[in-house]
């Protein structure tokens, strides 16, 4: 199998709203697209010629186009964004929250199996063409529908509300020190973000003593014990990824030694509806075991464990998923997440951060882009590109992206060689 490189990539700035400014669709794209492009030194003839040759390919991560723009068949609408694409195999990968990451894998399965040389993956999501309470019953469909969402005002939060009464019960914990412990993830986020140029909240005002803050008109409770604090944002926003196999720097005269490898990935889908995780893991270990399953394929494929792994990028559409993600890592034992949280380790400057970005809380989380940006921030922060939010020498990264109510559970490794 082919090794998978990664050239570089682009992500737009999180804060923006599109509609607001009178563009839509094609304009994201043209604007990522050529971002991409002059991050790594692409032109489009260089596509044409590739494309010629039948070894380029696009792939676009998206989960609810249909209904947040009226717009399906996203892959061929890549034509619309550059004549370039013309004839360029596109198509359009979905699985909720962690399209980006099923957009990758089928990138990254055709770079190893050697059928292109040349892999444009782009996430994108326009989530604020709606009202909020539109756009909640829109990723309703990310949960079974009928079930879980139909009739339901915000339907996730009050899921991932679920969670967290359930990683209560399950571990015997205490409510207020778990509160307490998902106002400081929250306020950790917060002030990553306030790192990232790109970061939806970079501007806005949130601390500790806010998040604790619960059930007040400025921090509303949203779902059980989760309030406003402890959600991601809604966001309109796009990143793309330009991976390419060995073959493709040779020719090309780049230097090697430059670009990160992905180094292993896992992925695992849960029981569909919420009520049936629960059920299926009572007698399990962890909360969520196909989640930490993930994370052990991803470790097992790159031959690296927990000590290798120099930070996170994890899927905190709400704090209680981030804390589940802790003892998933293997960081602590599962019931034992506090541990971290409270001494420091997932801080930006602890030995195991967490979202260095801000995370979906602090960066955003436009839905279909959020796997495709989280790996982008791994190839920035391995390659020292990452800025006012660099971990010092970073040289693997981890993430995990989860779709629906951690359903569908993908992890990537990625690397210096």
């Amino acid at each position: 199998m082919n090794e998978v490189y990664i050239l570089g990539g682009y992500q737009t700035d999180f804060e923006r709203n599109w509609s607001k400014e009178g563009k839509g669709i094609v304009a994201l794209l043209k604007e990522t697209v050529k971002g991409a492009f002059d991050s790594i030194d692409i032109t489009r003839e260089e596509i044409i010629k590739l494309n010629k040759k039948n070894k380029v390919a696009l792939f676009i991560g998206n989960f609810a186009a249909e209904y947040y723009v009226s717009q399906g068949h996203l892959g061929p609408l890549m034509t619309e964004v550059d004549e370039c694409f013309y004839g360029v195999p596109s198509a359009r990968y979905e699985a909720a929250c962690a399209s980006g990451s099923v957009a990758l894998d089928a990138a990254i399965t055709k770079i190893k199996s050697d059928d292109y040389d040349l892999a444009i993956v782009i996430g994108w999501e326009l989530m604020k063409t709606v009202d909020s309470k539109t756009g909640g019953d829109f990723l309703g469909r990310a949960a079974i529908y009928d079930i879980e969402a139909k009739g339901i005002d915000f339907p996730f939060p009050k899921l991932f509300g679920k969670l967290a009464e359930e990683t209560i019960k399950k571990y015997h914990l205490d409510e207020e020190r778990y509160k307490r412990n998902l106002a400081k993830i929250s306020d950790i986020n917060y002030k990553n973000g306030k790192r990232n140029k790109n970061a939806q909240t970079r501007k806005w005002f949130m601390n500790e003593e806010q998040a604790n803050s619960r059930g007040i008109k400025t921090n509303d409770n949203v779902g059980s014990i989760l309030s406003v604090s402890d959600c991601s944002q809604v966001t309109d926003g796009a990143a793309c990824v330009v991976l390419c196999s060995k073959n493709y720097i040779v020719e090309t005269s780049r230097n090697i030694s430059k670009f990160p490898v992905v180094k292993g990935f896992g992925c695992r889908v849960a029981p569909f509806e919420f009520e049936k995780k629960i059920k299926e893991s009572m007698d399990e270990k962890y909360i969520l075991p196909w989640t930490r399953q993930a994370v052990l394929d991803a470790y097992n494929r790159a031959e690296l464990t927990l000590d290798d792994i120099d930070f996170f990028e994890t899927h905190d559409c709400f704090t209680s998923s981030e804390y589940m993600a802790i003892s998933a890592f293997g960081i602590t034992e599962p019931g034992k997440e506090y541990e971290a949280i409270e001494s420091g380790i997932i801080d930006f400057d602890g030995t195991k951060p967490i979202n260095p970005s801000g995370g979906l809380i602090g960066c955003g989380h436009p839905v279909g882009a959020s796997g495709v940006r989280m790996f982008l921030d791994l190839y920035k922060q391995v390659t020292g590109q990452a800025g006012k939010y660099q971990i010092e020498n970073a040289k693997n990264g981890m993430m995990l992206n989860i779709g629906g109510s951690a359903t569908t559970n993908y992890c990537y490794i990625v690397g210096m060689k």
